[in-house]
């Protein structure tokens, strides 16, 4: 809560429409920065540790600035592909980008769930990216409630044929809730979609 009511306070407060892309990749970052101090700041007695991961999303135009810290993710989904996603922090995805297990291995190592890095923790890292946005597209945000227990495929099955980003939600949220009891956060968002 302090993170997410941090994040909407600075982006709010400090958002301008003529922000050029490099200038919501800085905004995100100090964002990110203030969220994290103000998470330390009250890790104090019994939530001492307490730290969370974040992804957010800033839509501008035909394009979209995403900052990234701990193992939450964004997903552009394209013509029935998933075109990109944000890179995970976390043991796994080390071991993963140092060639020392698979994708397959990755699903099911006995440490998936051990993060490098969040908001509130050690030392912040945040990863910027841009993705250039074309109609049709679907950019989904989600914990690891639902991608650590929902494949990619599974999620393409839900997301090709439905239009309504709200049904995908609802749709991807009961697959996830029959095989966790984690939290599943996601957010759905669809390029030139105009229903309700």
């Amino acid at each position: 809560k302090i993170a997410v009511d941090t994040l909407d306070e600075v982006i709010k407060e400090e958002y301008v429409k003529y922000l050029s892309k490099e200038g919501l990749e800085n905004l995100l970052k100090i964002a990110y920065e203030i969220g994290h101090n103000k998470i330390k700041e009250n890790a104090v007695g019994d939530k001492e540790g307490m730290g969370t991961t974040s992804t957010t999303a800033i839509i501008k135009d035909d394009g979209c600035v995403i900052a990234n810290c701990g193992d939450s993710r964004a997903y552009l989904i394209r013509d029935g592909e998933i075109v990109f996603k944000t890179k995970d922090h976390s043991l796994v995805q080390e071991l993963l980008d140092e060639g020392l297990i698979t994708e397959e291995e990755a699903k099911y190592h006995p440490y998936k769930n051990v993060i490098t890095h969040a908001l509130g923790l050690d030392e912040l890292k945040v990863d910027t990216y841009e993705v250039e946005l074309k109609d049709g597209d679907v950019l989904l945000l989600s914990s690891d409630g639902l991608h650590d227990y929902v494949d990619e495929d599974e999620i393409l099955e839900v997301v090709i044929p439905n239009e309504n980003p709200k049904e995908i939600v609802e749709d991807l949220l009961k697959i996830a809730l029959e095989k966790t009891r984690d939290n599943v956060s996601i957010v759905v968002y669809k390029v030139g979609y105009g229903g309700g």
